[in-house]
């Protein structure tokens, strides 16, 4: 197979005017396929050197002038539009409930094939845009291949190690056409900041640690261990429908889907659609009073005891050995 020569779109997620790790892991696992842009929606970064230093040879910066310029629908539109003037057969997009709707509605537009939550992406010797996916809870394993000129893939956070690039270079910054409201029906009444924290980002986070109905609402312990590791709070369905946590942590199916290094389940039963959405973590932990509970069947270590008591006694030893580090 020759060098890809088209380029890949990598649409980098920013907070502050810094690029989040999922957007470097993406210009990571880009490289692969072929030349990078980055795509960079807003106003430009501040710095677009750690872009480059992962690879990016081309800083698209889009700018999204109005609320409604940036909804889904608009950021489709203005992808399409760039991938066409680009000539970019793959689009590369971080998973999650936004870039989701944006990678289904580009695939339609241009006619792409859509492959989301992939763990891996590669071409094979044909040239084609090739996936690592897991099905049915995790239980399954499967590779697709697209079958047409054109891929948009929406990567799983931690899927990839972002690493620096071996030889990168100055990547130049082109503006490239605003985003514009796709709908004039359509029209943004009110934005609600989401409350401040020190913590990661759930779906991104390389540690999790997640409680379940098993914590009768009292969060403490968990936030106390995320917080000695350095992880992020997530939650099960169960805890976000009684209103204990906020659903925009809830890890599952039908939630966020995770793939942290270290995922600790506290008081999680492990039911099927909880598990589908973190399966891919690399080592799993639980701790559950019923040893019978179904998390334990697919967990790399178990524990059989009171969170309350378990998840205490852990932060504080992990506070003692980084205190002896």
């Amino acid at each position: 197979m020759t060098a890809p020569t088209a380029p890949v779109l990598a649409v980098v997620e920013h907070h502050d005017g810094r690029p989040r790790a999922s957007a470097l892991e993406l210009l990571t696992a880009g490289r692969a396929l072929g030349p990078v842009h980055a795509v960079w929606l807003g106003d430009p970064p501040d710095d677009a050197g750690p872009l480059a230093a992962h690879g990016a040879a081309v800083v698209h910066v889009v700018p999204v002038p109005t609320p409604e310029a940036g909804l889904p629908a608009s950021v489709a539109a203005a992808l399409a539009g760039l991938a066409e003037a680009t000539g970019a057969d793959v689009v590369l997009l971080a998973s999650g409930f936004g870039a989701k709707e944006v990678a289904a509605r580009l695939a339609h537009a241009t006619g792409a094939a859509l492959m989301v939550d992939a763990s891996a992406v590669e071409r094979d010797g044909e040239g084609r845009v090739v996936t690592t996916q897991q099905a049915f809870a995790a239980s399954w394993t499967l590779r697709s291949a697209a079958q047409v000129g054109r891929a948009v893939v929406t990567l799983r956070s931690n899927a990839v190690r972002a690493t620096p690039a071996e030889t990168p270079g100055a990547a130049e910054v082109r503006v490239a056409a605003p985003a514009r409201p796709a709908d004039p029906r359509v029209r943004v009444v009110e934005r609600t900041a989401r409350p401040a924290s020190d913590r990661p980002d759930v779906g991104e986070a390389d540690v999790v640690v997640v409680g379940g109905r098993g914590t009768q609402g009292d969060f403490s312990p968990v936030e106390d261990l995320a917080d000695a590791l350095g992880g992020a709070v997530g939650a099960t369905r169960d805890v976000t429908d009684e209103g204990w946590q906020p659903h925009d942590v809830m890890v599952g199916q039908t939630g966020v889907t995770i793939s942290p290094r270290l995922y600790v389940g506290a008081g999680v039963s492990g039911a099927v659609h909880h598990r589908g959405g973190m399966q891919a973590s690399g080592t799993i932990v639980a701790v559950n009073t019923d040893p019978d509970a179904p998390i334990f069947e697919f967990a790399d270590f178990g524990v059989v005891g009171d969170l309350a008591e378990v998840l205490p006694q852990a932060a504080a030893e992990i506070r003692r050995l980084r205190g002896q580090a």
